[in-house]
């Protein structure tokens, strides 16, 4: 038989990822108004934050790879922000 336990830190990032997850879920059938998309994103942005600490083990990297990591989802943001960009300034949306 072998004794297998837990790290405090996957069980802390467990709880608090789905602590997030219901708090998702519930601010989902709140009426924000214009605040939804912020607040949602707000959220999921602490959770990549909490993926990438954790299980990508950025907390524990070299200063470099940390940067190299956050020049990746900014990156991934520019990508994000021009792919919004064109779906927004399309001439027939939202489709009628």
């Amino acid at each position: 038989m072998t004794d297998w336990h837990l790290p405090r830190a996957l069980l802390w990032s467990w709880l608090a990822l789905l602590s997030l997850l219901g708090l998702t879920v519930a601010l989902a059938y709140q009426r924000l108004g214009s605040f939804n998309t912020p607040v949602a994103l707000l959220i999921a942005v602490v959770k990549a934050s909490i993926v990438a600490a954790i299980f990508m083990e950025l907390r524990e990297r070299r200063p470099l790879m940390v940067a190299f990591a956050g020049a990746g989802f900014f990156w991934l943001a520019i990508l994000l922000w021009l792919a919004g960009g064109d779906f927004l300034t399309r001439p027939d949306f939202p489709p009628r």
